[in-house]
């Protein structure tokens, strides 16, 4: 388990650097896209936000939502990534919404710090945005 500390120049900057933002991005695609056809489908994108658990609970207490209202909170947001109304999510599509994302959730920290603990294994984007910052850093000489 480690902690991290971010603030939202952490998170601008790690969206900022296209290489790094790309390639993190393009590998959760990768993970999520469970049948590998290049693109995610409505169940897809359900199983990702499904596993983060980010709509059924509130601080941390579970919360019971009626399943129909489950499922229009993801079509809602399945039809947020789908921008060109395809039916499907490209990488391109993916990429465009979790910059927004990313970005809004910049605005929302502001220079704010905030503490997250995460597994060691954890690789969540806010997560890759603090190890980019740490690796910026001047490192210590023997």
């Amino acid at each position: 388990m480690g902690v991290v500390i971010i603030d939202g120049t952490t998170v601008r900057a790690f969206v900022s650097d296209e290489e790094q933002f790309k390639k993190s991005v393009d590998e959760r695609f990768e993970a999520l896209d469970l049948n590998k056809d290049g693109v995610l489908s409505r169940s897809e994108l359900r199983k990702a936000f499904e596993s983060m658990r980010l709509l059924e609970t509130h601080f941390g207490v579970d919360v019971v939502t009626p399943p129909e209202q489950l499922t229009q909170l993801y079509d809602s947001i399945f039809d947020k990534f789908d921008l060109d109304s395809s039916g499907t999510v490209d990488v391109e599509e993916f990429r465009s919404e979790m910059k927004k994302i990313l970005l809004a959730i910049a605005d929302g920290l502001g220079s704010c710090p905030i503490q997250m603990a995460l597994d060691d294994d954890d690789q969540n984007f806010l997560k890759q945005a603090a190890d980019l910052e740490a690796s910026k850093l001047p490192q210590p000489s023997s």
